[in-house]
Parts: C-alpha cells; structure tokens; sequence
C-alpha cells in the first residue's frame, strides 16, 4: 500500500483546516511527515514562509492601459493600472478607474507614484529647507522635527499619485478612493499597481 493510501482523508482536512493551505500541499506534507499532523503542519509552515513571501513579491501581470488626450491635444497621459486578475481588468469598474487616475494625473501632474519611490535626493533636500525654515522659528529640536514630519506628509501629498487628494472628492485620496470602488466588487483581486508617464 502506497504513503498516499494511507493518509486519512479526515486528517488531510484537518490539516487544511488548521493551516490554511490547499489540499494538495497538505496531503503531501503528511505523506513527507508519514502521517504526523504536527511535523506535516511544520513542513507547510516552512513552505507556507516562502510561499508567502512569494505573493508578496509576486508581479500583478493583468491590467490595462489607458491612453488619455487632454483638451486641445497638448497634453497626454499614458497610465498602466496593473491587478492580479485579468477578470477584473476587464470590467466596466475597472475602466472607470484608469479614465479617473489618467484624468487625476493630467490635472495634478504627480511626480512619483507611492511615497516610497521619492529619490533619497529629493527627499533630503526637501527635509533640509523644512528643517531651516522651521529652525528659524526659533523653536526647540523636537517640535522641528514634528514641523518637519507635518511638512513632509503635505510633501508627498503634492508629488505622490497615491498621496494626492482625489480630483473628484477631495476629501479622501487618490488610493482611496478609485481602489475602494474597484476591491468593493473584487475584493480577491489583489492590489492595484499604477505606473506612471506623461507627455
């Protein structure tokens, strides 16, 4: 009789159910750990780490892109709205999104798409002529630091797409607001990963 024979139905359900994983991995992680749910549970906790990290990584190659002509012709932007399902990139929501962010990027010109992509460059100059204005307030280390932060939030709010208040409802973000419409109906989709270019 073969290990998989011998691996009970119930305990391969059981380990799904305890981890999370598809059954297929749990029926091969008992079959490795000869039936012990314990070590079976290990083993898919150690492939369950690189298995997340994996997703985390993993590159949303589904999506559309959006070419949108301002007024007049002088102006042009080109946006690529990436997700994880080519299902949702197909839908009416999602189209809605990429004509709402192209039009955002043509009124609000953003420099970079997520805080995180500011230049180390850019972001100390910024923070140096906050820190002198603030310095010069005469106030004490600790509030300019807390002046600095505050000033730096309203930085990335001008030059990041996904800091920018929406054009269409200023009281919430563009990451907000246009992403919220979308994950309301596809909440599995995954994430939303805009790129930028306008010309």
């Amino acid at each position: 009789m073969s290990v998989s024979e011998k691996i009970d139905a119930k305990l391969v359900k059981e380990l799904r159910e305890k981890s999370g994983a598809p059954m297929g991995d749990c029926l091969k992680a008992l079959q490795e750990a000869k039936g012990n749910i314990e070590e079976a549970f290990v083993v898919l906790r150690k492939r369950g780490m690189a298995s997340a990290q994996k997703k985390a990584s993993r590159s949303t190659n589904d999506g559309s892109v959006y070419p949108y002509i301002h007024a007049g012709g002088k102006l042009g932007v080109l946006v690529e709205v990436n997700c994880e399902s080519d299902f949702v990139a197909r839908t009416d929501d999602f189209q809605d999104l990429l004509k709402d962010i192209s039009m955002h990027i043509a009124a609000s010109d953003p420099r970079y798409v997520r805080p995180e992509d500011v230049t180390p460059e850019d972001l100390e100059r910024e923070k140096e002529i906050y820190r002198a204005q603030a310095a010069a307030t005469g106030k004490p280390a600790p509030v300019i630091e807390k002046i600095v932060e505050g000033k730096m939030a309203k930085f990335y709010e001008e030059v990041c797409l996904l800091e920018q208040p929406f054009i269409k409802d200023q009281s919430v973000s563009i990451k907000a607001k246009p992403i919220e419409r979308v994950n309301r109906l596809f909440r599995a989709a995954g994430h939303v990963n805009p790129k930028l270019k306008k010309t």
